[in-house]
């Protein structure tokens, strides 16, 4: 059974993506400063992560703000 999300709750999504998005940047920024030895794969994933979470936010601002037509 398919829902379908209410702009409210596309709104606390977004607004709780956005918060996970900021943190992995600053978990991000923290592990780029620290001295060798980095865990390269867990730097990987965070921003692997991080991709995925921007595309998400892109999608949902999109479902909010659909473009209007010319």
């Amino acid at each position: 059974m398919e829902t379908t999300a209410t702009p409210e709750t596309l709104r606390v999504q977004l607004q709780e993506l956005k918060v996970e998005h900021r943190d992995l940047d600053e978990a991000i920024a923290r592990l780029d400063e620290a001295p060798p030895p980095v865990d390269e794969l867990l730097l990987r994933r965070l921003k692997k992560r991080k991709l995925h979470l921007k595309d998400r936010i892109a999608l949902i601002e999109r479902l909010l703000e659909p473009d209007e037509l010319a």
